[in-house]
């Protein structure tokens, strides 16, 4: 499937009125038909310029073609509209860079193992689950991706223009005996990528691999989605922040510290369920520094707004929020103020609702060099006191955490602690609607001042009646939905805080609707699925086009046999599945770049093929497995890579 792939082609973009040359002949006469160098006195032709584009939705892969399935699929179409009343149709296909396992160049003459995992001295951490087959562990779960390009590069052996990619790996699923449990219990590593960009094609080819040293952020842990900052960084996760008040009973992270330092008792638990942001240097190095003061939640992805100031977060908890960080100043999360909200009533699945009303309140105020010194200095117990049966004692507050009701109460003068390192507590005992399940991706519409989040399930603490449930939040169905759906929330200017304090920012969420949502099946279909197909099934990865007015969608379902990547036109209303990953692995590492020297990408990954782990593929399973196992790695591989055009030298500008 590779050699096949690697010979097709990009998507070329129209990011601007003027198109840049292709290069050879043919560029000189079309910098000329622009009017940008022709001789004396010849006329400048009118280029025709995009006014729209259009996806054309490919079927879903059946056990008609047991192939389809066990692939990622790509045989859906892009057209696009241009004002000359012309269109222009292009099919699409998936580019991998690599299949985590691989050998890959490390730009030094030499290799190194993708996705491979190493300790807090850089050197490989040993998988020894299999006597005499001793390897380095290595990653089936590549997530979040940024794709970016640097004014002055300087990495060599480049014969086009040299971009840039940061992949981070979330976890590996198992040891190679396929019993030993390894989800968490690995640091997490980050890469970045210099690919070749064939400047006639687009195609994106890996010259060199790069791992990022983690130490300088403690390591990371469980990295998830991530999102491209509008300075050009790459903006990483931790989700699951884990218990500081049960961390002395947590196997899954005394193993985590075991393997990144040698020592389960080494690793402090304030030092993760942070932001780290990532670098890339102009020689393909890159460097990373954490953020200690937006929040100890469980990050799954952050949107920065166009200020370079405001970023709302994502929570992927149970009980989780909606949380809001304003730096103190433009391109520096290093300092800021950091919010949590509070829903008024109407929250509804019905697109048609009103809508609910957010107010803002104001957690705290913190630099990340003050928080991450609490951080070293104060145990659990400094902060707050926290009970898990009723103390009977008015100073504690009833607070839900996890689906679970704690009783909570802060310490004298650790308010600024409890804020920025017991968030979700502290959170909740000041009054946010800690009422979410799983709220994943975030993403911006820039024209519009709409962003969306992704709700990869709405259950529980979202249900009415539910042990979860809190009325108080204002976020009630009745029912759960399994399937998911996406909200989308007005930004605002001359918002003020609970306290009716001005929030310095022109990007506030003021009001939340429902987007899109999914549909459980009352009983599986004839292949496995519990939720619709043809609707989006646990909305995970969310990214929005500015040119082509498309919100991208990535699948995390454990109710889809095989999980899509959609494309919803937010003009037009319509939905269309662009890709199909592998069937029981996840769609995550989406990124979307309009124009990157004129070309066009959507970056997509996948995680843990052939993850049978629940009935849903118990249809499907005796079929596919085989066939996984023999396309990655054993179900050991996963893939990171891109989507494309599959005709040749593809280009959406148009010269008339």
């Amino acid at each position: 499937m590779s050699n096949t792939l690697n010979r097709r082609k990009a998507l070329k973009f129209l990011g601007t009125p003027l198109m840049l040359p292709l290069g050879g002949a043919a560029a000189g006469s079309l910098l000329t038909a622009c009017g940008g160098g022709g001789d004396a006195g010849t006329p400048a032709m009118p280029t025709a310029s995009m006014t729209s584009a259009s996806f054309t939705a490919m079927a879903a892969p059946s056990l008609a073609n047991p192939a389809d399935m066990a692939k990622t699929l790509v045989s859906s179409s892009l057209t696009v509209s241009f004002s000359d009343n012309t269109t222009q149709a292009f099919s699409l296909a998936y580019v991998p860079f690599f299949t985590t396992g691989d050998q890959v160049p490390d730009g030094k003459g030499g290799t190194l193992l993708a996705g491979g995992y190493v300790d807090f001295a850089g050197k490989p951490i040993i998988d020894t689950s299999v006597a005499g087959k001793e390897r380095q562990f290595f990653s089936d779960s590549p997530d979040g991706t940024s794709l970016l390009k640097l004014d002055n590069p300087t990495v060599t052996g480049i014969k086009g223009k040299a971009v840039f990619a940061v992949v981070q790996f979330e976890y590996t699923t198992w040891a190679q005996d396929g019993k030993t449990d390894m989800y968490g219990r690995l640091p997490s590593p980050i890469a970045v990528l210099t690919l070749d960009q064939d400047q006639a094609t687009g195609k994106l080819s890996l010259v060199k691999y790069h791992n990022v040293d983690t130490s300088p952020a403690m390591g990371l842990w469980i990295t998830c989605g991530a999102s491209l900052s509008p300075w050009g960084t790459h903006l990483s996760s931790e989700e699951y922040e884990p218990d500081a008040f049960t961390i002395a009973s947590n196997a899954q992270f005394k193993a985590f510290s075991k393997n990144l330092f040698g020592d389960e008792t080494k690793a402090n638990v304030y030092h993760y369920g942070h932001l780290p942001e990532v670098t890339v240097n102009p020689d393909g190095t890159g460097t990373i520094k954490k953020h200690y003061c937006m929040g100890r939640i469980s990050h799954e992805l952050i949107q920065v707004m166009p200020d370079n100031r405001t970023a709302i977060m994502g929570d992927d908890a149970t009980n989780g929020g909606f949380f809001m960080f304003v730096a103190d100043k433009e391109k520096d999360l290093s300092a800021g103020t950091l919010y949590v909200a509070k829903f008024g009533a109407g929250f509804s699945l019905d697109p048609a609702a009103a809508g609910a009303p957010i107010t803002w309140i104001k957690l705290g105020s913190a630099t990340s060099a003050e928080i991450k010194t609490l951080a070293d200095t104060l145990k659990p117990a400094d902060i707050m006191d926290v009970a898990t049966t009723d103390p009977a004692d008015a100073t504690f507050t009833k607070i839900w955490l996890g689906g679970k009701v704690q009783w909570v109460r802060v310490k004298a003068g650790m308010d600024k602690a409890a804020a920025f390192l017991e968030t979700h507590r502290y959170a909740a005992l000041k009054g946010g609607s800690m009422a979410f399940t799983k709220m994943e991706g975030t993403t911006v519409n820039i024209k519009d001042k709409v962003a969306y989040s992704a709700l990869q399930n709405m259950q529980s603490s979202m249900v009415k009646g539910n042990a979860a449930w809190n009325p108080d939040y204002n976020i009630t169905i009745e029912k759960a939905l399994n399937a998911g759906g996406v909200l989308a929330h007005t930004l605002s200017t001359g918002q003020k805080d609970s306290a009716g304090t001005a929030i310095n920012s022109d990007w506030v969420p003021s009001v939340t609707k429902t987007l899109l949502v999914g549909e459980d099946l009352a009983a599986a279909d004839a292949l496995g699925n519990l939720a619709n197909p043809d609707k989006i099934g646990a909305p995970d990865n969310l990214k929005f086009s500015e040119k082509l007015r498309t919100l991208f969608i990535g699948e995390d379902s454990s109710y889809h046999v095989n999980n899509f990547l959609w494309a919803y036109n937010v003009d037009t209303k319509v939905l269309s599945r662009v890709a199909s990953m592998p069937s029981g692995a996840e769609a995550t590492g989406l990124g979307v770049v309009d124009d990157l020297n004129g070309w066009t990408y959507i970056t997509s990954n996948f995680q843990h093929p052939g993850d049978w782990g629940t009935p849903l593929h118990n249809v499907v399973k005796a079929t596919l497995d085989p066939l996984v196992r023999a396309n990655y790695k054993d179900r050991f591989g996963a893939q990171v890579g891109y989507l494309t055009g599959a005709a040749t030298s593809v280009k959406l500008a148009k010269i008339v």
